[in-house]
């Protein structure tokens, strides 16, 4: 049986960051995201506001390694970065207040992930 491997160009070389980022740092969160980016699109993390909303609180900081989708409502601020945002979600956090970035941003402002925590 063939392995298959994505060959979106994007996902490729984010991985491949996240991956070294983990290895630079010397921290396991990056390798974690990574390895959840890695799965089939299938299997790939889809979030919705609602999730986020309960399990976050103000001003927290958050990845995705996936998508997130616009079910549900957020009440607060945060700071979320995802592989993908549907349009719905992204009007919705605008609407929040809430502030959102590529994964590969987030790296570059905490290369050592502090205080991020990952909702899948």
């Amino acid at each position: 049986m063939r392995e298959n491997q994505s060959t979106n160009p994007e996902l490729i070389q984010l991985i491949r960051l996240l991956k070294k980022q983990s290895r630079d740092q010397k921290v396991g969160i990056w390798h974690d995201v990574a390895d959840y980016l890695s799965k089939s699109r299938r299997s790939r993390v889809s979030v919705n506001l609602g999730n986020i909303n309960r399990h976050t609180k103000r001003s927290d900081t958050v990845v995705v390694p996936g998508k997130i989708l616009g079910a549900g409502s957020l009440n607060h601020s945060v700071t979320v970065a995802a592989f993908g945002v549907s349009d719905s979600a992204a009007l919705k956090l605008k609407a929040a207040r809430a502030k959102c970035i590529s994964i590969a941003e987030l790296v570059e402002k905490n290369p050592t992930g502090a205080n991020v925590k990952i909702i899948r």
